[in-house]
């Protein structure tokens, strides 16, 4: 199964994708330290990082898959050309391919965290408030089927209800 996390920085998405890796004993592939890595190791900056994060991304996803592992993709995924290199990874691979949608429905919680988090990544800017709220309404709209959690609730509610929406039988509405 490829388990592709989605949700602007400081939802809670990052949290919820390893605790649910965790649960489901699979490999996270998060974008961020990959594109970190590319700078540190000299690519410039005025490269298209980002994008080529996501297509390293997708080929250490692939070989987790070969693997026979389940994967959970860490990014904030809000292109819908991001989202259909995992529909294309999935169709490649014969994996189930589901969506999950971390939102923080709570703006003062999202500001604090993105506030207190500090720097993750040396070579990484840490977005602000007000990226977020330019990536929020960028954030381009949803064809197909996804769960939608809210990353204001316990990590541990949030990771059984996926675990529970995630199964094989599960109706994705």
């Amino acid at each position: 199964m490829l388990v592709v996390m989605c949700g602007l920085p400081g939802s809670g998405k990052s949290t919820v994708a390893v605790e649910l890796s965790r649960v489901l004993r699979a490999v996270v592939v998060s974008v961020d330290p990959i594109e970190a890595a590319m700078l540190r190791a000299g690519v410039d900056s005025g490269q298209p990082t980002g994008l080529a994060a996501y297509v390293v991304a997708e080929a250490v996803a692939q070989g987790a898959l070969e693997s026979g592992l389940p994967v959970v993709v860490d990014a904030v995924n809000d292109a819908v050309e991001a989202r259909a290199q995992w529909v294309g990874l999935g169709t490649r691979m014969a994996a189930p391919v589901r969506f999950v949608e971390v939102v923080c429905r709570d703006e003062a919680v999202h500001q604090a965290r993105l506030a207190a988090r500090g720097r993750r990544y040396a070579e990484l800017p840490e977005p602000s408030w007000d990226s977020v709220v330019r990536r929020r309404a960028a954030f381009e709209r949803w064809r197909g089927q996804r769960l939608v959690v809210d990353g204001v609730r316990p990590v541990g509610e949030v990771v059984a209800e996926l675990v529970v929406g995630l199964s094989p039988t599960a109706d994705l509405g």
